[in-house]
């Protein structure tokens, strides 16, 4: 039998547009598990059909307006863009961060995409109010076209939909059972189509898969733990599920497409209005632009509808709806694409504007965070599992190691999984403004040069010092080699000519010296003079390749090249 895994179920019905995306209805469910998670699942599957665009219950007839402004998927994209699009990054203890940042970082950015991860589970968060996280191992693997695979550490967001967890009664953070259950289509052995329901069990001991309630694969679960994590979008006290971003939009939403939709009526009807006709037959007449009727009847009464409604009322109301929609999300107004005059805001401007949206970051930072810590933990187990090699140092990787830190580490130790979340700010920053800050607390030895790589975003200090150093030792080097050369040269000049080079670029005669005596001492070089010099003295075979290339250079005592003449260059 082969399977066919497709994405989250998102029917809507032709005649109706009803939306289902849960598993009420496609998937059967215990009445335990009805009556634990029924309700969070209709609110899922509400959510998620605002979400999609899917406002209407009914639909007019053909002609008729029926308008849609999805303002809760643009705010819910936003907040998620604004709180998870600059990516995070992880601090470690000093005794292991030669080793387990570049680990993380195989992880998240190699074995996985960081901001495509963050994206889904910022998104299914922040619409379902929930997000749950799957950490699995890949075991390599060869295509068919012979191309190897490595193994790896999977990092993958779930449906929330699909997510029946079990916690201990009288602790929260204490997972007992997870069960993953969803449909799918599939080919059966006769060859036509048909849908399974898929289930995994995952214990701390065990996992079970089963289709249609058959058992198909059970394993002991390696990892000793259940590799889940639930994060809570916005905490509820008392609860252990999380709220979603959108559900205070979606009444504000559903009275802006009827109220735009009345309003569109309106227009439509000054558009084409309806003429009362009395006293004659509306078939005599004749409709149409430059069109004249001429009537013997003086009785006759013909006029056009008047509706006698002004648009500002209505327009008013829209606009009260779309402001309190930005308050309820936090969201300023000139956020979703609002034509904005063009200024040099300061970076505390800037935060008191976007205060709301900020409060709502922080709180995000508070319950992704401890998610992600939770996350990073599993994937380091997961890996030393099925790849011991990886807790010992690699020096091909990032990260330095120092005296003191071992060169393997100890997976049974709890500081190796302490990780912390290093979120950048969502706001714009000048970059400018920011090294003036830092180049100013260097000055007054307020902070380091590690300390101000790591407020730059840069997540291996070590290696960069070490990077910068090499640099600078290159460079030294380099200076030393050129004014030895220069020493020599001038050197050479000195014996040849009889000259001394200045500073800016011209000669001066050597001034004579006297003896012990006080006779004068004629000069040493000058031409016809090359022989009496000791090359061995100035520094040996350098000297000596100094002064040839400096003579063939300004004598030409080199011979040219000949060249036989071919067919080509007769």
């Amino acid at each position: 039998m082969s399977m066919t895994f497709y994405s989250p179920s998102m029917r809507a019905a032709a005649s109706d547009l009803a939306i289902a995306i849960s598993p009420l209805g496609l998937v059967e469910l215990s009445d335990e598990e009805f009556e634990m998670h029924g309700p969070r699942l209709n609110r899922y599957a509400e959510y998620w059909a605002w979400y999609l665009g899917h406002h209407w219950g009914t639909r007019r007839e053909f002609g008729d307006p029926q308008l849609t402004f999805n303002y809760i998927q643009a705010f819910a994209d936003y907040i998620n863009s604004f709180c998870f699009s600059r990516g995070i990054s992880f601090d470690t203890v000093k005794e292991y961060d030669h080793i387990i940042p570049a680990l993380l970082k195989r992880i998240w950015q190699q074995d996985n995409n960081m901001k495509s991860v963050i994206w889904e589970m910022g998104q299914q968060g922040g619409v379902s109010g929930d997000a749950f996280v799957k950490v699995a191992y890949e075991s390599p693997w060869d295509d068919e076209a012979g191309n190897h695979h490595n193994g790896r550490v999977r990092i993958l967001p779930l449906n929330s939909a699909y997510c029946f967890p079990t916690w201990h009664p009288h602790d929260r953070d204490r997972l007992l059972e997870f069960k993953l259950k969803y449909r799918f289509w599939g080919t059966n052995t006769e060859g036509t189509r048909s849908v399974y329901t898929y289930t995994e069990l995952i214990r701390a001991d065990v996992i079970r898969e089963y289709v249609n309630d058959e058992l198909i694969d059970e394993r002991p679960n390696a990892l000793g733990v259940i590799p889940i994590v639930h994060i809570a979008n916005h905490p509820a006290s008392g609860s252990p599920w999380g709220m979603s971003d959108v559900q205070n939009l979606i009444s504000l939403n559903r009275q802006y497409n009827e109220t735009a939709t009345d309003i569109a009526d309106i227009v439509n009807y000054h558009a084409a209005p309806i003429t009362v006709v009395i006293g004659a037959k509306p078939s005599q007449l004749e409709k149409g632009t430059n069109r004249v009727w001429s009537i013997g009847n003086k009785d006759v009464d013909i006029h056009n509808l008047e509706n006698g409604v002004e648009l500002e009322g209505p327009l008013d109301a829209l606009n009260m709806l779309k402001v309190a929609m930005h308050e309820m999300t936090g969201v300023p107004e000139t956020a979703l694409g609002q034509s904005q005059a063009i200024s040099n805001t300061s970076g505390v401007a800037l935060a008191m504007q976007f205060l709301p949206l900020m409060q709502k970051f922080e709180l995000k930072k508070i319950q992704y965070g401890k998610g992600l810590q939770k996350i990073n933990e599993l994937a380091l187990r997961t890996l030393f599992i099925f790849e011991p090699e990886a807790t010992l140092y690699d020096p091909s990787t990032e990260g330095i190691i120092q005296e003191g830190q071992p060169f393997a580490i100890d997976p049974r130790d709890p500081l190796v999984y302490f990780s912390d979340i290093d979120w950048p700010s969502p706001l714009p920053v000048d970059r400018l403004v920011k090294l003036n800050e830092i180049g100013a607390m260097m000055n007054m030895d307020l902070e380091s040069r590690r300390g101000a790589l790591k407020d730059l975003g840069e997540q291996f200090p070590d290696e960069k010092l070490q990077e910068i150093y090499d640099e600078l030792h290159e460079d030294a080097v380099r200076d030393g080699s050129l004014r030895m050369l220069r020493t020599q040269i001038d050197s050479i000049i000195q014996e040849l000519t009889g000259m001394v080079p200045m500073p800016d670029g011209t000669s001066e005669p050597v001034p004579p010296g006297e003896d012990a005596l006080g006779n004068p001492i004629p000069p040493s070089g000058g031409p016809g003079k090359v022989d009496k010099i000791d090359l061995q003295e100035l520094d040996g075979a350098g000297s000596i390749n100094a002064l040839r290339e400096a003579v063939v250079n300004a004598y030409g005592t080199k011979l040219g090249s000949r060249q036989l003449p071919t067919d080509d260059n007769n």
